[in-house]
């Protein structure tokens, strides 16, 4: 063992070996993950990737890529026995094509620098999330990531064009297609996007860029019923105002909470509707004339769609209408908590909702809490249940009950942040048979020896 960690640090030299006594205290995780590895490893290239993928291979040694741990499924869980495969020093943008509106980046990339290269080049780059200070572009790609704008551009797969990958035996599949269009047989980067790191490790992405848009509206409304907001989406979505780029549905339990006592949001309409709604939407000018919009809102609470709304007049308020919807400090005197993200028919929500606060009082008594919120548009919506004392029991129970109401809605276990794995016994849930044996013979065939991210989605012992 000691020659294969020896043989590590000749590859990626002194400044990318961190051994196991500091890797304990270089661990990003916080609490979320045990602090264990036998090692981190930090390539700078993807020839060195290569290099270590193959050694690895060679000696049996099992390896987690980790990306910025932000992920929320245990998807970078390591532990003694494992070495870390972090690519935090392969964080350059090479190219940015402003013609073909494309940028050429290494996978440890953060992504907020990637929205900022972007900008620089009066480009956009539509994925957003908020953890997206630290989450990677290699760590997005491996999960299919989703956020805020999914309603308006797609998962992470739609930002993708193509890919550089390492196979589990060094092998390097190039496959850095930069052209909207290429029908050339099978697209290969699809293995690699969302396999969070089972298949191959990605190194390097040629991205998606979009025109920057020039302004923005957002209109924060409380909403009478449940029934309301599919309309809603369809009038928004129209576009008679401006191009639906996000609608955020909040629950009454999230609202309350995000703006009750001694909570650090005023409340910018009153508590006591059952739904509220954030709404953003790109307008062609950069001044934010909210007449149209004003008109909008107006037709819509005398149908009695929308109850109360208002409208933000500066980014100082458009910001504060999100940081409801975003902070997720204020959700720290709730844990211990459990959260998920699931999807399903947007028609099924309420009654799935009901369904699983029925369930957790009857369970747990009054005390029981379950605050919902949800991307909606793109019909995924994200729960924390707050109950009992955060054993593990606890947790199974209420992730059985959970995921067996979601069941019988025929929804799906993991809307965007994969399985990892905390929802690995529950993948059942979502896929058939047929489809998770199909996945296990791809991961015998690309990973015949069983080292990237072992255990994690489906086990292949």
């Amino acid at each position: 063992m000691d020659a294969l960690l020896e043989r590590l640090t000749e590859i990626v030299g002194s400044a990318g070996f961190i051994g196991a006594d500091e890797a304990a205290t270089r661990l990003p995780y916080g609490g979320y993950y045990n602090e264990k590895a036998k090692a981190i490893v930090r390539p700078a290239s993807t020839s060195e990737v290569s290099q270590v993928l193959a050694l690895c291979n060679q000696c049996g040694q099992k390896i987690v890529p980790l990306g910025g741990a932000t992920g929320l499924v245990q998807g970078a869980k390591s532990d003694e026995s494992e070495i870390l495969l972090s690519l935090e020093r392969m964080n350059r943008i090479e190219t940015v094509n402003k013609a073909d509106r494309t940028m050429l980046v290494q996978a440890g990339t953060p992504l907020q620098t990637v929205q900022q290269a972007a900008a620089e080049n009066d480009l956009y780059f539509p994925l957003d999330l908020g953890a997206r200070g630290s989450a990677t572009i290699g760590g997005t790609i491996s999960t299919n990531a989703g956020g805020l704008q999914v309603i308006r551009f797609g998962m992470m797969r739609e930002q993708v064009l193509g890919l550089e990958a390492v196979l589990a035996n060094g092998t390097v599949i190039s496959s850095l297609n930069a052209v909207l269009k290429n029908n050339t047989g099978y697209d290969l980067k699809q293995l690699f996007i969302g396999s969070e790191g089972t298949l191959g490790v990605v190194t390097r992405a040629v991205l998606r860029l979009r025109s920057k848009p020039p302004g923005h509206l957002s209109a924060f409304m409380a909403v009478p019923s449940f029934d309301a907001l599919p309309q809603l989406l369809r009038r928004f979505d129209a576009g008679t105002v401006g191009v639906l780029y996000a609608f955020e549905v909040l629950w009454n339990s999230h609202y309350r909470h995000q703006v009750g006592t001694g909570m650090r949001h005023k409340a910018p309409l009153p508590t006591h509707y059952p739904f509220y709604l954030l709404v953003e939407l790109a307008i062609s000018g950069e001044a934010a004339d909210t007449s149209a919009l004003e008109a909008q809102l107006a037709v819509l609470i005398e149908k009695g769609l929308v109850a109360d709304a208002v409208i933000a007049q500066n980014e100082r308020q458009r910001n504060d209408l999100w940081a409801i919807r975003e902070d997720i400090e204020t959700f720290r005197p709730l844990l211990p908590a459990f959260g998920f993200d699931v999807s399903l028919s947007i028609l099924d929500m309420d009654s799935y909702v009901r369904d699983v606060e029925q369930a957790l009082k009857a369970m747990w008594g009054d005390t029981a809490l379950c605050l919902t919120l949800g991307h909606l548009g793109d019909g995924n919506i994200h729960l924390l249940v707050a109950v009992g004392d955060g054993s593990e029991r606890t947790k199974g129970a209420v992730c059985e009950l959970v995921y067996g109401k979601l069941r019988r809605y025929s929804g799906v276990i993991s809307a965007e942040h994969g399985i990892g794995l905390e929802k690995r016994e529950y993948l059942a849930y979502s896929r058939s048979a047929e489809e998770i044996e199909l996945m296990k013979l791809l991961k015998r065939t690309l990973d015949p020896n069983n080292i990237l991210n072992s255990g994690k989605v489906v086990v292949c012992e």
